[in-house]
């Protein structure tokens, strides 16, 4: 659970980041050398702040929804009742991964039709794998010491699970959650190419004008926004270790 920036170039980035998406005329003199011919250097077909607030909301309902289905399946096949369907939950979980979310956007919009739908379908596919399998990794390395101790004093299964087997794991299941955020974070750029509002108009905006400027800047609020949720996520899972007695 390494941690990508010291406390102030956190903060730094994210100043940088809220100051371009609230005022990106600042900024307009750094990107004018990447347009030709008078071409704007700033997105002007959309507000950079709406779109990016968008994406975020996009990203995480696919990721609250993958999150919460894939803890359900770790939970269910760590269960006696449940463990013969650990195949079965992992090939589910790895259709995301095995279809490019290119071609679920294609499957899905005949179905739903245009806009965030189809998007939201294929990150929450592509989020399932890295959540499940941590969680699955979580539940299945408790200290056996700690379950001994919880059977012991009479717990039933669903308390242990409550208050024993979800509070240790929940380190392990947030890194699987970050990963998912981070790559739904990328992902959700080509929901645009489905009428979705993402970041990703703004790039595809540049490319279809030839504006080196509108893809740079594109690209560079979703990586800045990568950086910072990793990194936010990567604390969380600090403190809910420490919470553990894990580190």
């Amino acid at each position: 659970m390494s941690r990508w920036l010291p406390p102030f170039l956190r903060l730094g980035l994210l100043a940088l980041l809220l100051a371009f998406l609230f005022r990106p005329a600042w900024f307009s003199g750094l990107l004018q050398p990447l347009v030709q011919d008078g071409a704007p250097a700033i997105y002007n077909q959309g507000d950079l702040l709406t779109l990016t607030l968008l994406h975020l909301r996009t990203v995480a309902i696919a990721t609250l929804g993958a999150t919460v289905v894939a803890i359900a399946l770790a939970v269910l096949v760590t269960r006696p009742i449940g463990a013969e369907f650990l195949p079965l939950s992992r090939s589910l979980v790895n259709i995301g991964q095995t279809f490019p979310p290119v071609a679920v956007l294609a499957l899905a919009v005949p179905a739903v039709g245009f806009g965030e739908k189809p998007t939201l379908i294929a990150l929450f596919l592509y989020g399932l794998l890295p959540i499940f399998e941590n969680a699955l990794t979580g539940l299945t390395t408790l200290p056996p010491s700690v379950m001994e101790a919880a059977r012991g004093a009479g717990m039933t299964g669903f308390q242990r699970l409550v208050r024993i087997e979800i509070p240790l794991a929940s380190p392990v299941m947030l890194a699987g959650i970050r990963l998912s955020v981070v790559i739904g974070l990328a992902t959700a750029t080509i929901g645009s190419t489905v009428a979705a509002k993402t970041l990703g108009e703004v790039i595809i905006a540049g490319l279809q004008s030839n504006n080196l400027a509108f893809v740079l800047q594109g690209g560079l609020v979703v990586a800045a926004l990568a950086v910072l949720i990793y990194d936010a996520f990567s604390a969380l899972e600090r403190a809910a270790a420490r919470r553990m007695g894990r580190i």
